[in-house]
C-alpha cells in the first residue's frame, strides 16, 4: 500500500495531479478517512494503459 506521498514520488506528479487521478478513478484506491492508500497494483496498471 502507497500513500499520497509515495504516489507522488512514483509517477513524479504534485499533490493535485494524485488528487485528480485519484478522484476520477484513473487509480483504483479508498480512503480511511481521511487518508488515501493506493494498492502498488493499481499504480502498476494505471502506467501500463498510459504507455499504451
Amino acid at each position: 500500500m502507497l500513500s499520497l506521498e509515495e504516489l507522488c514520488e512514483q509517477l513524479s506528479i504534485g499533490k493535485n495531479a494524485a488528487y485528480e487521478l485519484l478522484r476520477s478513478g484513473k487509480i483504483k484506491a479508498f480512503r480511511i478517512k481521511r487518508i488515501w492508500k493506493i494498492p502498488q497494483t493499481s499504480v502498476n496498471e494505471y502506467i501500463q494503459t498510459a504507455i499504451k
